[in-house]
């Protein structure tokens, strides 16, 4: 069992870590860099090359049934939910087979939307300390899941 975060822009990769070190789980940090480095033996952080889905593309070429995936990126949580990896998003919504396909097409539309009209923009809502909550929440009962 791993948890693996792309961690780019993951805005709650020290609560993953947090999580992760209680259960001593490993925990994959995955980025194009600028990350600073963790002191904690469980904590891996990967760089992979600059170039556009390459953290994703590692991911998936590993994740799988046990492990848990922490990302907003669609078209990722569907091929590891495809592989059947548990996934998170950062705000702790789990992506599932029941809904993964709905919130890609949701991010397509939302896609072709933004295209369609130049000032569309953002839209979008911030994180705050409920998404937190709820993402440890997730992230401590996909763990518990995982080890059934």
């Amino acid at each position: 069992m791993t948890v693996y975060v792309d961690a780019d822009a993951c805005p709650v990769k020290a609560e993953a870590e947090r999580v992760a070190t209680r259960h001593r789980v490993p925990l994959v940090l995955v980025s194009n860099g600028g990350l600073r480095p963790s002191a904690n033996p469980l904590v891996e952080m990967v760089t992979v090359p600059e170039g556009p889905d390459e953290a994703d593309r590692w991911i998936a070429e590993r994740a799988g049934p046990g492990d848990v995936v922490v990302t907003a990126d669609m078209p990722l949580a569907a091929r590891c939910v495809e592989a059947g990896a548990q996934v998170l998003k950062p705000d702790g919504t789990a992506l599932t087979q029941a809904n993964v396909r709905e919130a890609l097409a949701m991010r397509d539309l939302m896609t072709d939307l933004r295209a369609a009209d130049p000032f569309r923009q953002g839209g979008g809502r911030s994180f705050g300390k409920a998404d937190r909550s709820r993402f440890l929440d997730a992230l401590e009962r996909a763990l518990r899941a995982a080890r059934r």
